[in-house]
């Protein structure tokens, strides 16, 4: 009897943002990122500059929790939710943490999408979701192979989940979705008349 078992598996952390600490108002975080989504003139500008649909804060603020206690508290359970990742990955950080790095506000109209890309220079990355109407597509995650195949022959449709090319993750309101910062994902168009509004992070080892 032949003994066939799964190597090198890629973790994918989810769970209620409410899992750790006081519930956040949802009301009030999705009001916090229009409003600043409205006053960041350097924001509007880079992701008009730079192609991304509607907005993000991405490569113009860096002070979230300083500017609304609101993400102050958001973060608190972030740090919660990744420590509970990486005691899963059985990371040996050698007495270090990992630190926030970066978190940002994201809002997708209809028809706007985010193509395939990894997080460099971090450890975790993941998002936290604000508002995702009904149609606004699901979390593409590529298989880490998936370059590596050659001349593999594709799966077939209904192939087991741990053997597909991509994985597609509907997330609710009030999610965190975690991975690790090299795994490739991307953002299919949203197709509902309403904003999907999303926080996404990365941490890094602290030094």
């Amino acid at each position: 009897m032949a003994d066939i078992s799964s190597l090198f598996v890629t973790r994918l952390y989810r769970a209620n943002l409410f899992d750790f600490g006081d519930a956040l108002d949802p009301s009030e975080l999705e009001a916090s990122c229009y409003s600043i989504a409205e006053d960041d003139e350097a924001g509007q500008a880079w992701s008009e500059e730079n192609g991304y649909p509607g907005y993000t804060s991405y490569a113009s603020l860096t002070d979230l929790p300083w500017r609304f206690p609101i993400f102050a508290d958001l973060v608190k359970a972030l740090d919660a939710h990744v420590a509970a990742f990486v005691k899963d990955l059985e990371f040996d950080l050698d007495g270090r943490d990992l630190k926030l790095e970066d978190l940002w506000i994201n809002i997708l109209p209809e028809g706007g999408t985010h193509s395939s890309h990894i997080h460099p220079h971090s450890v975790i990355s993941g998002t936290t979701y604000v508002t995702v109407p009904d149609g606004a597509g699901a979390l593409k995650l590529e298989d880490p192979r998936h370059a590596m195949m050659m001349a593999a022959p594709a799966r077939i449709k209904d192939a087991r989940r741990e053997l597909r090319p991509f994985i597609y993750i509907a997330p609710e309101p009030g999610d965190v979705l975690m991975w690790e910062s090299w795994l490739r994902h991307e953002v299919p168009m949203n197709q509902s008349e309403d904003d999907r509004i999303s926080i996404s992070f990365n941490y890094r080892w602290d030094s």
